[in-house]
């Protein structure tokens, strides 16, 4: 897995994406590189109901991606920019492992997803069914003193291809699926 994705925190701000192909030739025509391009991304989050990560603000997922072949098992918190990821060779074995340890598999999320790299940034664009296109800016780094530097910078790049703060999207996808199931099951 590239340097892009090393480090204990992340600064990443993501964004509403209206217009994915103009931005994507932007990207492109600064030197971008793509990492993984078009890749259908599932995400396995796992709690235990008996002592829940929700309620400590942690989220645990098995990620498995095609057809770069990438699999991680990954886990976001407590705190917001916390992002801790590791490559794993068997997701259905990580996931049995999980189950054996008490934690049930409570949502299921899929993604299309194209990463690139525009020098130590890394610019993700994905589509939600349902939910549509978003584009993530972000720089991992283990140095918790840096990161309101590095919002600055990701905010200033942003800025630079077109995005403002009313475009910025601060629920992660998981909140995004949740609330609409919530919505769903309050209006029947």
């Amino acid at each position: 897995m590239s340097e892009h994705f090393v480090g204990k925190y992340e600064a990443e701000i993501k964004f509403k994406l209206p217009d994915p192909q103009a931005f994507l030739q932007k990207i492109i025509n600064d030197k971008a590189q793509v990492f993984t391009s078009d890749n259908i991304e599932t995400d396995y989050f796992f709690d235990n109901e008996n002592t829940s990560l929700a309620d400590k603000n942690i989220s645990m997922s098995v990620r498995e991606m095609t057809p770069s072949g990438i699999k991680l098992w990954i886990v976001k918190g407590p705190s917001a920019t916390e992002c801790k990821a590791i490559n794993i060779d068997d997701c259905q074995h990580v996931k049995n492992m999980l189950q054996t340890l008490g934690y049930q598999c409570n949502l299921t999320l899929t993604k299309t997803r194209s990463i690139y790299f525009l020098n130590d940034v890394h610019i993700t664009i994905d589509n939600l069914t349902d939910f549509g296109w978003f584009a993530e800016f972000a720089i991992m780094t283990d140095d918790i003193m840096r990161l309101n530097e590095f919002n600055q910078r990701l905010m200033n790049l942003a800025i630079h291809y077109g995005f403002t703060e009313e475009l910025i999207e601060k629920r992660s996808y998981k909140q995004l699926f949740l609330e609409k199931i919530s919505k769903g099951i309050t209006t029947k």
